[in-house]
């Protein structure tokens, strides 16, 4: 039985009213009027240069692995951006509002942004960071990365990869939209109980969370699906599991991890669900159920979620260790058992969010112990970095600063994060900034993780090398910035600053959190550095080798470059773990075959794209209870899932005379677009 809520209704529009826009509030007419001078931009340059059609066949309509992980990442960073502006929010309230009694402006009780709005602005802010910036970043790397270092043409499930992008993206427009239909959830980022039900919670920024996790976590549960089948059944000849690169290795743990976790999330957010839209009692304690049965069932996802964000980073980490050493990565078996040992062990932690909340003593030590065992296989990881570079041609190029770096935040989080293991120190500093800042020490691992990344593997991509005189700026800014914003943050955690107020309650704490203001004052200037990067770097264009840096150990660095859409024009034979160094140790790096033969390619469909947007009306149409446009836009996926079901098309194939060619002349070679000119299916061809 549907459950009733209190406010006007229509069978038209639901809950949905003029009221619902907040064209009354001027911080949000503000962010409104920035979002659609960007639109307008992106819109009418589009336009201008008539690139409508290219955009929809060449990119809303790929199924190339490499241009979906491209869109994981923009979507990424356009998340991260906004996630930013959320931190910068939150600490510059903190700073105006200095104890209860400080003045208010535009409406606050004290600072500028009124509680309500505050915890609006934290909640999205955890939400954003974690599900829509960190998870799109690190699964585009992964898309982008994983097939070519084992030799394969694609994915496995090319249309399934597509399908995962765009319901991923679909949670991210929900989240957008709320900023200016309605309001975003101010139960935290977790959901805490009994906050997020429907009696204390009536209104829809809860929905708009639920809804926004519930259909990402749908396409992060395919995309796992994805990468395991990827990895297990389409490594090239002679790559056994012993050959398989570091980074492949911890995608294939942290697929593991979001098959398996997810799941999990979902169940939790359906008993929600039932309990705001249908008037079930899950979560109600005085009804017979039981809040504590919601924030288990969370953190046994969260927890895990946490290393499915950490373990790529960790692989990046040491991709990039090995290549500008110069070496080979030091202990590989370790690092395999490693990362297997944090995906295990992960599922055994999460309770040490429950410290402070009545748990025995028994329990209280075994995940305790739990927690710092993990420690145990982090640093087997780190001290496998440090002898890889032990004596090692070290080149210190921007990519090798951002993961050096990274190391030295991981042992900042590590050692924070062991303190906090002990029950008795998670007493003293428990719902502090100090855990805030620990955490964040993991999430800037992360962070640096991507963009050591993004510098590294730029020109495979893209044919060319970022600017690297802008990288290193950037480089220096971003982590000024971090120590200036969480150093003085571990500090006035020890001095007990709670964290999620909307004022500092303690006002001797003041000069630390200005030093926070000044921090995030520098993180707007690597902003600029970052964004000026890009720009130079596209303006130049400098053409970048096939091993862009002289030391590429693994076979992504064997393809041309920028890489053809079809990857490989001869699927490798793999003969050692690092591949492309042992072909340079036997004058092998530049053979050539001597003949080619059809490959199979997936064929383009806008129909992935089609179901993404269909799934964002339906999940906007549930937030608003419009129930005739959530029935119709989920009878038309369901519609358009059957169609799918009968399609024939089975791809195309390129001939072989049309590779020749390309290998010959690359400039007649995209980075990844689908050929006007191909054969039908049939005959001998290599499959994708």
């Amino acid at each position: 039985m549907q459950v009733a809520v209190d406010g006007p209704w229509s069978p038209l529009l639901g809950r949905l009213t003029l009221e619902a826009i907040p064209y009354t509030n001027p911080i949000l007419l503000f962010t409104f009027a920035i979002a659609a001078t960007a639109g307008i931009v992106v819109v009418g340059s589009v336009l201008y240069f008539r690139k409508v059609g290219y955009i929809w066949r060449e990119w809303l309509c790929s199924v190339d692995h490499k241009r979906i992980g491209v869109m994981y990442m923009i979507l990424g960073l356009v998340m991260l951006f906004r996630g930013f502006i959320d931190g910068v929010m939150m600490r510059t309230q903190q700073a105006i509002a200095i104890g209860p009694d400080s003045p208010g402006y535009l409406g606050a009780a004290h600072g500028y942004l009124p509680p309500y709005h505050f915890d609006q602005v934290y909640s999205a802010h955890g939400t954003l960071m974690l599900i829509f910036a960190a998870t799109p970043l690190l699964t585009g790397l992964g898309n982008i990365i994983v097939p070519l270092q084992i030799g394969a043409r694609d994915m496995a499930f090319p249309y399934l990869n597509a399908v995962s992008l765009w319901l991923t993206v679909a949670g991210a427009l929900l989240c957008m939209i709320s900023l200016f239909v309605g309001e975003f959830s101010n139960a935290t980022w977790v959901g805490l109980m009994p906050f997020a039900e429907l009696p204390s919670n009536p209104g829809v920024g809860v929905d708009y969370w639920m809804w926004a996790l519930q259909i990402s976590g749908l396409g992060t549960t395919f995309n796992a699906i994805n990468i395991i089948t990827t990895i297990v059944k389409m490594r090239a000849p002679g790559m056994g599991w012993f050959r398989v690169p570091v980074f492949t290795w911890v995608n294939m743990a942290t697929a593991i991890i979001g098959v398996t976790a997810f799941p999990v999330l979902t169940a939790a957010l359906a008993m929600l669900g039932l309990d705001r839209y249908v008037g079930t009692h899950f979560f109600s304690a005085g009804f017979g159920g039981n809040y504590m049965l919601y924030i288990n069932l969370f953190w046994t996802w969260g927890h895990p979620e946490v290393y499915f964000l950490v373990l790529p980073a960790f692989g990046l980490i040491s991709e990039i260790v090995s290549t500008f050493s110069a070496k080979s990565l030091f202990g590989y078996p370790t690092m395999i058992a490693a990362s297997m040992g944090i995906a295990g062990v992960g599922w055994v932690v999460w309770a040490h969010h429950f410290f402070t909340m009545g748990m025995g003593p028994n329990l209280i030590g075994f995940f305790s112990a739990a927690t710092m065992i993990v420690g145990i296989p982090t640093g087997v990881k780190a001290f496998n970095w440090v002898f890889t570079m032990f004596r090692g041609r070290i080149t210190l190029a921007t990519p090798m600063l951002w993961a050096i770096t990274c190391i030295l935040l991981l042992l900042v989080g590590g050692i924070t994060g062991m303190m906090l293991s002990a029950s008795v120190v998670d007493y003293t500093v428990h719902d502090s900034v100090f855990v805030v800042a620990h955490f964040h020490c993991m999430v800037l691992v992360i962070g640096g993780g991507v963009f050591a990344a993004v510098t590294y593997w730029w020109p495979k991509v893209f044919g060319f090398k970022l600017n690297e005189t802008l990288g290193q700026w950037f480089f220096w800014t971003f982590v000024a910035g971090s120590v200036l914003v969480f150093v003085p943050m571990f500090m006035a955690g020890l001095d007990g600053e709670t964290r999620r107020l909307d004022y500092l309650w303690d006002t001797s704490l003041r000069p630390l959190m200005l030093l926070e203001v000044v921090g995030i004052a520098v993180y707007f200037l690597s902003v600029f550095f970052f964004l000026a990067m890009i720009v130079v770097s596209l303006a130049k264009r400098e053409p970048a080798e096939q091993d862009a840096w002289g030391t590429g150990r693994s076979l992504e660095w064997l393809t041309q470059t920028p890489v053809p859409f079809y990857n490989f024009a001869v699927t490798p034979q793999v003969h050692a773990l690092d591949e492309l160094s042992w072909r340079k140790a036997n004058g092998l790096e530049k053979a050539q075959p001597s003949t080619y033969v059809p490959i199979h390619m997936p064929s383009s469909t806008g129909l992935p794209f089609i179901i993404g947007m269909l799934g964002f009306a339906c999940t906007f149409a549930l937030v608003w209870r419009i129930w005739w446009l959530a029935g119709a836009s989920l009878l038309a996926i369901i519609l358009l899932v059957i169609i799918r079901s009968f399609d024939k098309n089975e791809g195309y194939v390129l001939p072989a005379e049309t590779i020749a060619a390309a290998e010959r002349n690359l400039s007649t070679v995209s980075v990844i677009a689908e050929q006007s000119k191909v054969l039908p299916v049939g005959g001998h061809a290599e499959a994708h």
